[in-house]
């Protein structure tokens, strides 16, 4: 077994008759924020989600600026109540040994926003889905979107195969705007070949998750850990759950841990595990439950995010490297930027991609301070502790982008004072 699915399946089942103002394609935290936030200002949204819910995914950790966007949601309270770990702070272990001190949020920011929290991803989509609902979207899952249906070059409705009682119907559904939240599949990326992946993180990851592993203790009990294995060949994750069970992931150059010279996955696991006494000493004791679980090549990003009647949204516009735990936080924040921006487009009738994407080249920026600090946490011979103890001045920034608030501007002058040890992004 992997790691439990929770909750009963639940199969929504809406009438589809159009035509719809909104289609979003994927149910992830992506395409239902954007759902849930364009149907409160009352159009009328569908939602198409190919899979039953809830639904398996990996990425569990929150970073603290998806408060705001949940807080928008009205889930705030939801969250509290929840059984999911809070998360005070992020711990990096370099040489799988040399602990740093932990980065507290609330001691960068000493407001409840600062605490988030780790959690179970077929619970945490669910809920935001069920919010989608409750705000007026229909929700139909078992739908497969076979095509997105164009007139000249503007979006103008989606064909799918939907389930319904036992039988799959095939259906032309019209929408003024389309949204792609399918994921890493990016459905609009691929099909239009605009789909770049980074050079430079060509990176896979092997992970399982872990029952009885060492937890520390008190406000470090949530805490996600970051271990750096020696010569940056590998690092894992360390993500506390509930039900006293952790996510363990080890990533690396995608021909560091795949090839027939490597053996299966669990070898390589293994292998590096001997390279991290750090957390070779937190699974001592600790019991794996099912099978690893492999994953590559998940850097890249769409060179268009909109056009006329579409935009993109999530990792269907691209993904990084999770190293800090961003997917989550990019999904909802662009989910959130794209619902204003088309209920404002529809207001306006103009549907043109410089509207459906306004948002998108501040989006970028965003995104690319993550990158910048990727590249960094990989660049042979650089230390942030070094950095750090030489430019002080920007130990602020730093920790600004590791809680997600990387939509303002003065984060590039940190990234100039890295040169030359971390170069700029190409391209």
């Amino acid at each position: 077994m992997n790691l439990p699915v929770s909750g009963d399946p639940v199969d929504y089942c809406p009438d589809t008759e159009g035509p719809w103002d909104v289609i979003v394609i994927g149910g992830g935290p992506a395409g239902a924020t954007t759902a849930a936030l364009t149907a409160e200002y009352g159009h009328r949204v569908l939602l198409l989600e190919r899979s039953t819910v809830p639904r398996f995914h990996v990425g569990e950790s929150l970073i603290p600026e998806t408060w705001w966007t949940l807080q928008r949601l009205g889930l705030i309270e939801q969250m509290k109540q929840s059984a999911f770990p809070r998360k005070y702070s992020v711990q990096f272990v370099s040489d799988g040994f040399r602990e740093s001190a932990p980065f507290y949020f609330d001691e960068h920011r000493p407001q409840e926003s600062s605490v988030t929290w780790q959690v179970v991803r077929s619970e945490f989509d669910r809920m935001i889905l069920e919010r989608a609902r409750e705000l007026g979207a229909a929700v139909h899952t078992s739908a497969h979107v076979t095509d997105v249906l164009f007139e000249n070059d503007r979006a103008v409705g989606v064909q799918a195969q939907i389930r319904r009682q036992g039988d799959t119907q095939r259906v032309r559904l019209a929408a003024s705007v389309v949204v792609d939240a399918t994921g890493q599949s990016a459905f609009l990326s691929s099909r239009r070949k605009d789909r770049h992946r980074d050079p430079r993180l060509l990176k896979a990851s092997i992970w399982g998750y872990f029952r009885g592993a060492r937890r520390d203790r008190g406000r470090d009990e949530g805490a996600t850990l970051i271990m750096q294995t020696p010569e940056k060949k590998s690092w894992f994750w360390y993500i506390p759950l509930p039900d006293d069970i952790v996510s363990v992931g080890c990533t690396a150059d995608l021909s560091f841990l795949f090839g027939p010279q490597h053996g299966t996955a669990a070898d390589v696991f293994a292998r590096e595990l001997k390279r991290c006494p750090a957390m070779q000493e937190r699974l001592a004791r600790a019991e794996r439950l099912g099978e690893f679980l492999t994953t590559k090549d998940f850097s890249w990003s769409s060179g268009q995010g909109a056009g006329h009647g579409w935009v993109l949204v999530g990792d269907a516009f691209g993904f990084i490297d999770p190293v800090y735990s961003s997917g989550v936080y990019l999904a909802l924040k662009s989910g959130e930027f794209a619902a204003d921006a088309i209920h404002e487009a529809l207001s306006d009738g103009d549907l043109s991609a410089e509207r459906l994407g306004h948002w998108q080249p501040m989006y970028r920026r965003g995104v690319d301070s993550f990158r910048r600090l990727v590249y960094a946490f990989y660049t042979p011979g650089f230390s942030f502790a070094t950095f750090l103890k030489e430019h002080p001045e920007y130990h602020s920034s730093l920790v600004d982008i590791l809680i997600g608030d990387v939509f303002r501007p003065g984060l590039e002058d940190m990234f100039d004072a890295m040169q030359p040890e971390q170069p700029a992004p190409s391209g």
